[in-house]
């Protein structure tokens, strides 16, 4: 019998294993420093990283943080042997509930265009395509 999912709080010393879960998922970008993004969201008020495990295995990452009003999830990610079985989905619910229980009424995910695995898994949770593009500006000179 295959061991329960349970999900919790990333600990910092799964920094490491998360990064390579990341990397494993094609999750990390050269432009964004993957641990300098784990610790701010582990010792931030309004973000976390939620971790999905199985018989002591880390098998899946959501880091989530809010504005106070909006949430927004990265690094949803679910190592490639385990995808498909429904982690990624309990990863996002819970995501949304830790959202909810902060007071946050709106959940945002940024998916790139071409990403349509990732589209269709949101879209299979009931996420909706909105009508807005994303501008942006770097602040550290990359």
């Amino acid at each position: 019998m295959e061991e329960q999912i349970t999900i919790g709080r990333l600990a910092e010393s799964e920094v490491s294993e998360a990064i390579a879960l990341w990397e494993v998922c094609n999750l990390t970008r050269p432009w964004n420093d993957p641990h300098a993004d784990a610790e701010f969201a582990l010792r931030g008020s309004s973000s976390t990283i939620l971790a999905a495990r199985q018989g002591g295995t880390l098998v899946g990452t959501a880091m989530v943080g809010h504005d106070g009003h909006r949430g927004a999830v990265y690094y949803v990610g679910v190592l490639p042997d385990r995808q498909k079985l429904g982690i990624g989905a309990l990863l996002m619910a819970a995501a949304e509930s830790w959202l909810h229980d902060r007071g946050v009424p709106k959940l945002n995910v940024m998916v790139r265009t071409d990403n349509l695995s990732a589209r269709g898994f949101y879209e299979e949770l009931g996420y909706e395509h909105s009508e807005v593009i994303v501008i942006s500006k770097r602040l550290d000179g990359r």
